[in-house]
């Protein structure tokens, strides 16, 4: 055998083996990365004021575990409790009132009617009942493994970040393509990766800020409601809907018709309208000047089915994965490009 067959099985057979050791991780790794890709300017910023990979890397950790991940756990956390400590004679209260509501809509919305009555019929109520224990458990658990999730990814993401510059040298090294379109391959995902996961996350904040200050002044918990509308609204048009109509219901339920009224028209014109369709555009152009300052972008239509593909494939942590490998396909669909008009400009 000759030698270079024999390091090839060897390199095969330690692929193989790091293959299984690493196996569980490997969906926290790939999101610890994107993430590092997507922050890199970040980094480069903290580096030249710190002028220390450890210290920068730290502090890019550290940000990213407050800023993301911290309320996805709050979120969690809230949640379960919420749904542990309900009380079955309020339920109860409040689906009488329901009924009541629904037995005086007038005539002339009969479908709408019929349609309520089949979705608060009492079997619907036991199985809903039923069902409402079995979620509790399942939330507690998934409580658990999201948040040993979050702890793997922040550690993996701080150890990107840190050997960050050695990995894209290794990586530039092994791949076959030029110093130069390895260069613009990663500026490419860099810069597309950059603009989507600053544009989700500062609007889902925004947004979010919008209804959770809105919905504390009936007494709701506006951290939390905050929260859980910043991470619906990364679903375009059907995203704020979920969170504000269950509301709505609840208080036409009790018979608080202004304030239904009041969330519903400040949710539809200020946060879907005013917010999403003016403010947003101006959000993706300032990201773009102040940290991305490239002219890079995804449609937002592309960005909405990159997320729903992404959900529907990988489940929440999609959000990212989706339009990552959407951006990654752009970027090198765009060197393709780049490379055939290079070349059939000297032919």
């Amino acid at each position: 055998m000759k030698s270079q067959h024999f390091l090839i099985a060897l390199f095969i057979t330690a692929l193989f083996g790091i293959y299984i050791l690493y196996k569980p991780f490997f969906l926290s790794i790939t999101i610890a990365i994107l993430l590092a890709v997507s922050t890199s300017n970040i980094q480069k910023r903290l580096h030249s004021i710190t002028r220390s990979n450890l210290i920068s890397a730290l502090i890019s950790s550290i940000l990213l575990a407050l800023l993301f991940f911290a309320p996805l756990g709050y979120f969690l956390a809230s949640i379960t409790m919420l749904v542990n400590n309900v009380d079955p004679t309020h339920l109860d209260i409040l689906y009488q009132k329901i009924l009541l509501w629904i037995s005086n809509i007038p005539p002339d919305f009969e479908i709408l009617k019929k349609f309520l009555q089949d979705l608060f019929s009492e079997s619907t109520i036991r199985d809903s009942a039923s069902k409402a224990v079995a979620l509790t458990a399942t939330l507690g658990k998934y409580s658990a493994h999201f948040l040993k999730n979050a702890l793997l990814i922040i550690v993996f993401y701080f150890f990107t970040q840190y050997h960050g510059r050695y990995i894209f040298n290794f990586f530039k090294n092994v791949i076959s393509l030029r110093n130069q379109d390895t260069i613009q391959l990663s500026h490419e995902i860099s810069s597309v990766m950059s603009v989507v996961f600053y544009s989700i996350i500062v609007t889902a904040m925004f947004e979010g800020a919008l209804f959770g200050v809105a919905i504390s002044y009936f007494g709701y918990d506006g951290w939390l409601f905050g929260i859980m509308y910043g991470f619906a609204s990364l679903l375009p048009v059907v995203g704020g809907v979920i969170m504000w109509l269950p509301f709505v219901v609840y208080e036409l339920a009790l018979d608080n018709v202004m304030n239904a009224i009041y969330i519903a028209v400040y949710s539809i014109v200020i946060i879907s309208i005013v917010a999403d369709t003016f403010v947003k555009p101006f959000i993706i152009k300032w990201i773009n000047y102040k940290f991305v300052k490239n002219k890079e972008k995804m449609n937002e239509m592309l960005i909405f089915f990159s997320i729903i593909a992404g959900l529907t494939t990988f489940g929440f942590w999609g959000m990212i994965l989706g339009p990552a490998i959407t951006a990654f396909f752009l970027a090198v669909l765009k060197l393709v490009g780049d490379q055939s008009n290079s070349e059939s400009v000297h032919d």
